[in-house]
């Protein structure tokens, strides 16, 4: 297998064989922990086990469906789909505001509908197309990339690692061994060309397999959960279950929510274009935000929140070389199978958040890197140092900023802070816009 300039050995369009794609496209689903953000929402909402179950199963199929429309029919690259946690609090406070679970997710769903509906409209107007090419020349989409990877470090850490559930010396152990396996799996390939197919293409398998291994012989799998899981269910908490209701308050909150996790798309976008050498085209563009807006749609009727880009996915493409659209059709499939397959899905949500952080940090890193790399190529002058650093000082501002701070915000202004991407990208444009173009200070 012949490994190209970028590192990518299988480009979008070449061909895998069902089976390769099939184990490639797990390893993106276990790389994404897609789970986490339904069950955060189930949480906040003190959710019964039945809703708790069917929001899960709800956002699995949202995801898959998501996944196999933006990479087969719109957007036409690797992107998957998965829920963001952006619009967790606000979601959680229109359910609440509006009577609770059974009366307020119907409240939720029409605000959802509506801004998916406004998403749709604006790629089929060309609208979006027209605003990427005025507001993000490369160097913004560079130093978005850049915030996109340095913005997810922490949550990796701390929230899989540090913070998680569990003795947090373990923790460490476990997120420590399984990163060791994922390098050593890729040493091995860079070492033994030969090896390639085996060590690089499955590294992040590989590595999870051994942490999910200590972490079982640790005591540290929860086991009773998978096989209390029944085999197989129906997602029973859609829209036919909610119904819908259209309140004006949700709808303009959930529009500008949808504006924010466009931001992030756009980051995304920006970071898969990157890691796999693709400039994306002013039809690909408008075509990405139509699937996002019909993504978004079917989670909507299906009973969760929206389902977006997922940058993960890059880090995944640079670590394993493997970009194509079949493996990320594969990882739709998963998706799907996972949101009528209860016994798997809970197998999979079983694997302990140590064991994903240890990957997701060096997932992380390499999205940055592919991001200071988008930068390096360019010719940088003075105002570009700006346009580069402020983003990132941001960026780092916003993930260490104390939560008493974001409390005392004004709640719009709660849901973009909660947005570093949001931020970033948002300041990047404005510094790129008022700053003076001024000579050059280097070339490559």
């Amino acid at each position: 297998m012949e490994e190209i300039e970028n590192g990518i050995l299988i480009g979008p369009d070449d061909k895998v064989k069902p089976s390769q794609a099939g184990l490639l496209g797990l390893q993106h689903v276990l790389a994404m922990d897609v789970y986490v953000p339904p069950i955060v929402l189930a949480g906040s909402l003190s959710m019964g086990a039945a809703s708790s179950s069917g929001l899960i199963q709800s956002t699995f199929l949202a995801a898959g469906i998501g996944t196999i429309l933006q990479t087969w029919l719109f957007m036409k690259m690797p992107v998957s789909q998965g829920p963001s946690f952006v619009p967790l609090g606000a979601a959680a406070g229109i359910v609440l505001a509006s009577g609770g679970v059974e009366n307020g997710m119907g409240t939720l769903i029409g605000a959802s509908i509506i801004g998916a509906i406004v998403l749709i409209l604006l790629g089929i107007s060309g609208v979006f197309q027209k605003i990427i090419s005025t507001l993000v020349p490369a160097i913004v989409g560079g130093t978005i990339i850049t915030c996109v990877g340095l913005s997810l470090i922490p949550s990796a850490l701390n929230d899989n690692v540090f913070e998680a559930s569990g003795n947090v010396n373990q923790n460490i152990l476990l997120a420590s061994i399984t990163a060791l396996t994922l390098l050593i799996a890729v040493a091995i390939s860079i070492r033994f060309p030969k090896l390639q197919r085996v060590f690089k293409t499955s590294s992040i398998i590989i590595a999870l397999l051994v942490g999910s291994g200590v972490s079982a012989l640790m005591g540290r799998f929860d086991w009773k959960t998978v096989s209390s899981a029944p085999w197989f269910s129906l997602p029973s908490r859609t829209i036919f279950h909610y119904g819908v209701h259209f309140n004006l308050s949700a709808i303009l909150t959930f529009i500008i929510i949808y504006a924010i996790l466009t931001t992030e798309t756009t980051g995304t976008w920006f970071a898969m274009g990157a890691v796999i050498d693709h400039k994306i085209t002013d039809k690909q563009w408008n075509q990405g935000i139509i699937g996002e807006g019909l993504s978004c749609l079917f989670a909507a009727l299906a009973g969760t929140t929206p389902v977006t880009g997922y940058s993960t996915n890059a880090g995944v493409i640079s670590i394993t070389g493997i970009a194509s659209k079949r493996v990320f059709i594969a990882a739709g499939l998963w998706f799907v199978l996972l949101g009528f397959f209860s016994k798997i899905s809970a197998f999979l949500s079983a694997i302990p958040s140590a064991v994903i952080g240890g990957v997701f940090a060096i997932i992380c890193v390499t999205i940055m890197l592919n991001g200071l790399n988008v930068i390096r190529r360019l010719r940088t002058g003075e105002s570009d140092l700006y346009v580069i650093g402020l983003p990132i000082i941001l960026t780092i501002a916003l993930v260490l900023l104390p939560t008493k701070v974001m409390d005392e915000a004004p709640q719009m202004v709660q849901y973009l802070l909660g947005s570093p991407i949001a931020v970033a990208a948002i300041a990047a444009i404005i510094l790129n816009l008022l700053m003076p173009k001024r000579q050059t200070l280097s070339s490559k």
